[in-house]
C-alpha cells in the first residue's frame, strides 16, 4: 500500500467518522452507512461493539423507528439536557471553560494556516465535526505532520474529557462505539488496539 492510498484511507476514516457525530437522519443514517459501520468494526475486531448496536437498533423497521431515539440521545448527549448539556462537542468548553472561547480562535486560524476557511453558516470551528473534516482534508493532502501538530494542539487536549463522558454517560452504544473509534484512529502509534472500555 502506497503513502497515498494510506491517506485517502485515514482521509475516508475521518470524513466517515465526522458523518457519524452528525444529528441522525434518515437522510444518510441508512442501511448503507450501519453496513459500512459494520465494516469498520468488523475491520478491527468489533464484534461486540457491533453486536451491542445491532441490538440497541433492533426492532419491526430495523434502522428507521431507530432514528428517533437517536435523535433524543443525540440531543441529550451534545445540545440540550438538564441540569446540563453532558459532553458539549466544542474544544473550547473544555479548554476555554465557555464556548467560543480563545481555543475557538486559535483553532480556526490553525485551519486558515492550512489554507482552509469555514462557511460562515458553519458552526463553531471548534466543533468536534469540523475538526474531523478538517484531519480528513489535512490526510487527503498527505500532510502527515500538519495532522499530528492539530492532533496534538487542538484536538486531543479537550478530546479525551469529551470521550470520557461520553462513554460514561450515554444510554445508547451507538454514540459510546463511535466516540471510542474516533479515539481509536485520533490516538499516537503507541494504542493498544481498539477495545470499547479500555483498562
Amino acid at each position: 500500500m502506497t503513502t497515498t492510498d494510506t491517506s485517502e484511507n485515514i482521509s475516508s476514516v475521518y470524513r466517515f467518522l465526522a458523518q457519524c457525530m452528525e444529528y441522525p437522519d434518515q437522510s444518510w443514517m441508512s442501511d448503507n452507512f450501519f453496513l459500512a459501520l459494520d465494516n469498520l468494526l468488523d475491520n478491527l475486531g468489533g464484534q461486540t461493539e457491533k453486536e451491542s448496536i445491532h441490538k440497541a437498533l433492533a426492532g419491526p423497521s430495523k434502522y428507521t423507528d431507530s432514528i428517533e431515539d437517536l435523535q433524543v440521545e443525540y440531543t441529550r448527549l451534545f445540545i440540550n439536557a438538564r441540569p446540563h448539556v453532558v459532553a458539549p462537542p466544542y474544544g473550547s468548553v473544555y479548554i476555554d471553560k465557555s464556548l467560543q472561547g480563545k481555543f475557538a480562535g486559535d483553532t480556526l486560524a490553525f485551519y486558515r494556516e492550512k489554507g482552509f476557511a469555514m462557511d460562515d453558516s458553519a458552526d463553531l470551528p471548534d466543533h468536534l465535526i469540523h475538526e474531523l473534516e478538517f484531519l480528513s482534508l489535512l490526510a487527503a493532502d498527505n500532510d502527515q505532520e500538519g495532522e499530528e501538530l492539530f492532533l496534538k494542539k487542538f484536538f486531543r487536549p479537550w478530546f479525551r474529557q469529551f470521550h470520557q463522558r461520553v462513554v460514561a454517560e450515554s444510554q445508547h452504544p451507538y454514540f459510546q462505539v463511535v466516540s471510542q473509534l474516533i479515539d481509536f484512529f485520533t490516538k499516537e502509534e503507541d494504542n493498544d488496539g481498539f477495545q470499547l472500555n479500555p483498562a
